[in-house]
């Protein structure tokens, strides 16, 4: 008895510095996009001559819809994971990870539109169309390291791993996923206040 419990505590000291990496990159992360927002003002201004002067395309507003379902999905399935429903957790965690898929094809469809369709190139010498394109393109860097952490949430859910373990990783999982779902709302709302 007595060893077992020396290594749950064991088990616990070793889970919280991964804890505390992760809480300090999504810190960082936060600063960088609070930085290249604060850039964009600056630039901007208040100036219309800085302005974006474009209509964002539909597919940013239909990729934070999926978003916002995929962080209720998210949630699910770690509500899932702390009943012990094992087949719930999956199907959840495999719903959202589908989601994540459709943002990221959203994402890709929305710069293809503004590239082509609309001929906006993501060098010119309007800076503030430039910030779209950076704004999107390190928030899907971001979103593929949480699709990544889904499918890896995901397949060690399928090995025999204990309890203690599997809300760990639900639990690291669903904090990066609901970051990256903020910072996308964020970015959304703070484009379409500054869009033309």
């Amino acid at each position: 008895m007595m060893m077992a419990q020396l290594q749950q505590d064991n088990g616990k000291l070793d889970l919280a510095p991964k804890k505390f990496n992760m809480w300090l990159f999504i810190f960082t992360s936060f600063m960088m996009f609070a930085a290249l927002t604060s850039a964009f003002i600056v630039y901007s201004g208040g100036n219309k001559v800085h302005g974006t002067k474009i209509i964002l395309p539909q597919a940013f507003l239909y990729s934070t819809i999926v978003i916002v379902i995929s962080s209720a999905t998210m949630f699910l399935a770690g509500r899932s994971a702390k009943q012990s429903q094992f087949e719930k957790q999956r199907l959840f965690l495999w719903i959202t990870t589908a989601l994540a898929t459709a943002f990221l094809v959203l994402q890709f469809y929305g710069m293809k539109i503004m590239l082509v369709d609309m001929a906006v190139p993501f060098t010119n010498p309007n800076a503030s169309q430039s910030f779209i394109y950076v704004f999107v393109g390190m928030h899907l860097l971001h979103i593929v390291a949480g699709l990544a952490l889904l499918l890896y949430t995901l397949t060690r859910n399928f090995k025999t791993i204990g309890q203690p373990m599997n809300l760990f990783r639900m639990e690291f999982a669903s904090i990066f996923w609901h970051f990256v779902d903020i910072i996308w709302i964020y970015l959304y709302v703070f484009l379409l206040l500054n869009q033309y």
